[in-house]
């Protein structure tokens, strides 16, 4: 399985994350956030940054995940509450997602997207004894913003 991140260029010398708190993790929680098409990462990354500086250099991450069905924890939509896509429920999503990650039951947490809910976003946990041998950077390339975004 492939899954996609984009990042600034000043992050892209490997694979990992900044430990800061989002919708699915508390602060001091090492979780790389990847999108299952490179156009989702890009409207993720739209959306969740206050403007795009497209005078920085960005990269597109092709992640590999060499995993079976053991390694993957699916949220569904049935599963949340029904303001999940707001930042209201940050609290009980972000509760949802420590929980994953501190008792590392699987590698991957699957997720909806807030965006396209009928896509996914895919958590890795970079703290998970997995980590290290079935996540793999596969392919880093340049990624150029079409200024029509910004």
């Amino acid at each position: 399985m492939t899954v996609f991140n984009i990042r600034k260029s000043k992050y892209s010398n490997s694979l990992i994350a900044s430990g800061t708190a989002n919708r699915w993790n508390k602060d001091d929680e090492f979780v790389i956030y990847c999108s299952g098409t490179v156009s989702l990462s890009v409207l993720e990354l739209v959306a969740h940054r206050n403007s795009i500086d497209i005078s920085s250099d960005y990269k597109l991450f092709s992640i590999a995940l060499k995993i079976n069905k053991s390694d993957i924890e699916v949220i569904t939509q049935e599963k949340l509450p029904k303001n999940w896509k707001s930042i209201k429920a940050y609290p009980v999503l972000q509760e949802i997602g420590s929980e994953w990650y501190s008792q590392q039951k699987s590698l991957i947490l699957c997720v909806p997207s807030a965006l396209v809910h009928w896509e996914n976003n895919y958590l890795i946990n970079t703290a998970h004894p997995d980590f290290k041998k079935k996540v793999s950077l596969l392919k880093t390339e340049d990624f150029i913003w079409d200024s029509r975004l910004i």
